[in-house]
């Protein structure tokens, strides 16, 4: 499955349906990936059905892609191997230029699969399977106004604060390094089983991010009246809220499946990624 937004998807795709195909693997595609490359291959309807189908799943973007192919593949749980074809790329495994490498390594059974905890999240008295589904974050924030918004925030039935802020970033360990890190976040392991609760430019400046356990519940009330807040999961599907809301907020049942190479750690990818070179002196 390819970002078709991004036309340097194309080469990548070709050149891994190649290696596939030299392995006497059988390629399937989602429709828009199969046009983009001109396969001649199975194309299915959507993502879900293609994870459904199948024992690997190759992701060609960067992490926007991947955060999109998470939550519509997470039903299936089939492993996801991200090939970076976007900018920084936390949740791809492997660069464009590796996969002739890489790939027959993949084959032979030469990977890992890590277990990445989603999160999810309902509105007032809905059922929890009629929620969103986020692998970084759930994001309640102002939509349009240059105003604070309040939030009432509760764990496990406990009132925690109200806070006026820009809005609040509920993180999952993933989603640790996203926007949670812009925001002035934690880094945390993605086997850590935590949330991150991440105000955005707090009014009192003693409003600190705060580390939960992930089996908390966390509820969030809209105080705000004046002000148009949203709630978005991952920063890609957002929902109007109103005075009055809540939010509910949980691990969710459901876990992704990251496919990665031997050899690769997370700390590793820290040092790559955020270009760590230790102390000059």
């Amino acid at each position: 499955m390819a970002n078709t937004d991004k036309p340097r998807c194309r080469t990548a795709v070709r050149a891994a349906v190649r290696l596939a195909r030299a392995a006497r693997l059988r390629v399937v595609a989602d429709m828009p990936t199969r046009h983009l490359a001109g396969l001649n291959c199975p194309a299915l309807p959507n993502v879900r059905a293609v994870s459904q189908a199948c024992d690997l799943l190759l992701v060609f973007g960067g992490d926007g892609t991947m955060l999109r192919v998470a939550r519509e593949s997470a039903p299936a749980g089939a492993p996801l191997l991200g090939i970076n074809v976007g900018s920084l790329g936390f949740l791809t495994a492997l660069a464009a230029n590796q996969l002739g490498r890489a790939l027959p390594l993949i084959w032979a059974g030469r990977f890992n699969v890590e277990k990445r905890s989603l999160i999810q999240a309902w509105l007032n008295d809905a059922s929890p399977n009629q929620g969103q589904l986020a692998l970084n974050e759930f994001t309640i924030s102002r939509s349009t106004a240059t105003r604070l918004v309040e939030l009432d925030v509760s764990v496990d039935g406990q009132l925690l604060t109200r806070y006026r802020c820009d809005g609040l970033i509920v993180s999952s360990p993933t989603g640790s390094t996203a926007y949670s890190l812009a925001a002035g976040g934690p880094i945390v392991t993605p086997d850590a089983e935590v949330f991150a609760l991440v105000p955005i430019c707090p009014h009192t400046l003693s409003n600190r991010p705060l580390i939960l356990n992930l089996r908390s519940r966390i509820q969030v009330r809209v105080v705000s009246s004046t002000v148009r807040v949203e709630l978005a999961a991952d920063g890609q599907v957002q929902t109007q809220l109103e005075a009055g809301d809540s939010i509910h907020i949980r691990r969710s049942l459901r876990v992704l499946r990251l496919a990665r190479p031997e050899q690769t750690s997370f700390f590793a990818t820290l040092q790559h990624k955020l270009r760590w070179s230790g102390s000059t002196v």
